[in-house]
C-alpha cells in the first residue's frame, strides 16, 4: 500500500510540475515530429480530387457561408 501511495503522489507531483512549466512558458503543446506540416502536407487528406463525401461537406459549408452573408444586416 505504501508503494501505491508513493507512486500516486509522485505522478501527481509530476503532472503539477508540468502544469507549472506550461503556465510559466506559455508555449503551446506540440508533437516531437512537427506534424504533417513538416513533411509538406497542407491538409490531412492530401488527395488531388476530394471524395464525394468531402465534396458534399464543402458544398454544405459554402451554402451555409452564403446564407450567413445574405442574412447579415449592416
Amino acid at each position: 500500500m505504501n508503494t501505491f501511495i508513493a507512486t500516486f503522489f509522485l505522478m501527481v507531483s509530476l503532472v503539477g510540475l508540468m502544469a507549472i512549466g506550461y503556465i510559466i512558458k506559455r508555449k503551446t503543446i506540440s508533437g516531437s515530429c512537427g506534424g504533417l506540416g513538416s513533411v509538406g502536407v497542407d491538409k490531412a487528406c492530401d488527395c488531388p480530387e476530394p471524395c464525394d463525401r468531402r465534396k458534399k461537406k464543402m458544398a454544405d459549408e459554402a451554402r451555409r457561408q452564403k446564407l450567413m452573408e445574405q442574412q447579415r444586416i449592416l
